[in-house]
């Protein structure tokens, strides 16, 4: 097995100068992003340079916006057709791909879009021989649920959705990770549900964690603590880890029925599997009808951006439940146990212990979580916020990457000509996410109301009504949120009448405010903490929960 290097691992205390430097970057750019129009209405009286400034800031957006609508619709093209897809009988022809070839061929006319790709994968994997070592039936997925205080009516709706899918459950193993400091409850949970369900799996079983030095209260400890103690499993029944597939699932997540499947028909297919991870993608649409309007804004615009992101693959990272085979795992030493953002961390970390050798694959299948939901709206609110601002710290990893990847050519890990655009790329997502919001929205207002002698220049005067005209044509983009949350939402519930539809139209009102309080504010506060070196080494847990009929929820800590 091979040791992972120290070196690679985040550093625990003290940073050194250059560490710090980086830490520091995002907020010390996002306050100056942020201050620079406040500053050039003061320089220049005109207020010509801030007018530039803020002109090329929305410009820029415009066109941002305009290519995140078309992956957008891209992204959601290739949900349906996933969803359309035989997974299961497609994974049954590369049984026999010979066998199959023929018959795909005998009927190409007829063969529609997706068939006649599937037709050449089959022809691929029949001719290279490094594909064709792996079958279908030589798979095993272990599927690690973590747990906190999630109650049994929580976990156990997942687990059914494990068993729910197009897929043999004789090659799926379950391991419920509980945390020791969690008490007896969560381990009674751990035991009832591997007693009801575990007889449905290849194998079954709960790991307490134990926590250990240095490790952060959080998800990372916990799933690399279950993994490592399965290894000996492995091990004594001769099973190979690179035809070990690990996906974690969070307590509230539903993976959709072609997951299993969708997942192993592309591990088989992909060339130098154990360099890739395997991304599906997030939709928060369980509880999506309970929540109040601003959660529900927030769950759609989360859906839609792991949607977007999934036709990006120069940007595509590890979020929330992902899938990597357990060769991969075993030689980065599993997930980091040093942050609170173990999924993001991971492909920073796996690209690092491959020297760049590092991908990430998406599978359209999506795995259904919840949207926040608390006792209270406040509480909601307030929980909300927690969540977000935990996913904002994931600017932590510039500092991690930035420290590892610029080098001198003697100790260098990666190539710097792959390293530089994704290093910026992070960057830039992060700053962003802070700024974009807040400029977009009030930037056009300041030199008018700011500069000493605003109120004589026709630039001043011009440019709130030159954003105006640029926002009415951003609605466009809004009209098109509008009408694929529509189309992701599930069947309405029951106990909700039909004017709970139209108000699914109407909490589009809120998204100004939502995007600067969960957006801009969110990830100001996550920079700035890095900024004055106040980490965050804790995994705050947030309420997510489903309301049966009786309108009762159950939390879902996640």
């Amino acid at each position: 097995m091979a040791v992972f290097p120290q070196e690679l691992e985040i550093p625990v205390g003290k940073r050194t100068l250059k560490y710090r430097a980086f830490e520091m970057l995002p907020g010390i750019l996002s306050w100056s992003i942020l201050a620079l129009p406040v500053i050039l209405s003061f320089i220049d009286k005109t207020a010509r340079l801030a007018a530039v400034f803020i002109l090329f800031f929305m410009m820029s957006w415009f066109y941002r916006s305009v290519g995140i609508a078309f992956r957008t619709l891209q992204g959601y093209k290739r949900m349906q057709e996933s969803a359309k897809s035989p997974w299961q009988k497609w994974l049954g022809d590369m049984a026999n791909p010979e066998n199959a070839i023929d018959k795909l061929t005998h009927r190409r006319k007829e063969l529609n879009h997706r068939e006649r790709v599937h037709l050449e994968n089959l022809r691929a994997y029949a001719a290279d021989g490094d594909l064709h070592d792996l079958k279908p039936l030589d798979l095993t997925h272990l599927v690690i649920v973590p747990m906190w205080h999630e109650s049994y009516e929580v976990v156990a709706p997942t687990i059914q959705s494990i068993l729910d899918s197009d897929y043999d459950s004789k090659q799926l193993m379950l391991v419920i990770a509980h945390e020791q400091r969690g008490g007896d409850v969560p381990a009674a949970t751990a035991k009832r549900i591997v007693k009801e369900f575990g007889s449905q799996f290849s194998y079954a079983t709960t790991i307490m964690h134990t926590d250990l030095p240095n490790e952060v209260v959080g998800k990372g400890g916990n799933v690399t603590w279950a993994a490592r103690e399965m290894l000996p499993y492995f091990t004594k029944h001769k099973i190979d880890p690179k035809t070990v597939l690990v996906t974690t699932l969070d307590a509230d997540n539903k993976p959709h029925r072609d997951y299993f499947s969708h997942l192993s028909y592309s591990y088989i297919l992909t060339n130098d599997r154990k360099h890739h991870s395997y991304q599906p993608l997030a939709v928060y649409t369980n509880n999506i009808w309970d929540v109040p309007a601003a959660m529900r804004v927030l769950a759609v615009g989360n859906s839609f951006f792991t949607i977007t992101q999934s036709v990006r693959p120069h940007l595509l990272r590890n979020f929330s439940s992902h899938a990597q085979s357990l060769d991969a795992l075993i030689e980065t030493d599993f997930w980091s146990t040093r942050t609170i953002v173990e999924d993001g961390h991971q492909f920073w970390r796996s690209y690092f212990a491959f020297k760049g050798n590092h991908q990430v694959v998406s599978i359209y299948a999506p795995t259904y979580q919840d949207a926040v939901l608390s006792d209270t709206y406040r509480q909601t609110l307030k929980a909300q916020f927690v969540q977000v601002r935990r996913w904002a710290y994931g600017a932590s990893d510039i500092a991690y990457i930035g420290n590892l990847g610029f080098r001198t050519r003697k100790n260098r890990i990666v190539p710097l000509k792959n390293f530089i655009p994704k290093f910026f790329r992070l960057l830039d997502t992060h700053v962003s996410w802070a700024t974009a919001s807040l400029l977009l929205l009030v930037a056009a207002r300041i030199p008018l109301l700011i500069g000493p002698q605003a109120n004589k220049s026709i630039v001043a005067h011009q440019l709130p009504i030159i954003a105006s005209y640029a926002q009415t044509v951003a609605l466009a983009g809004l009209f098109l949120s509008i009408f694929l949350s529509m189309k992701l939402l599930p069947p309405r519930p029951a106990r909700y009448k039909r004017h709970r539809s139209v108000l699914m139209l109407a909490q589009w009102v809120l998204l100004p405010i939502t995007s600067i309080l969960y957006g801009s504010f969110a990830g100001l506060y996550s920079q700035t903490r890095l900024l004055t070196g106040r980490y965050l080494d804790k995994f705050d847990l947030t309420h997510k929960a489903i309301k049966p009929a009786a309108d009762t929820a159950t939390k879902t800590p996640s």
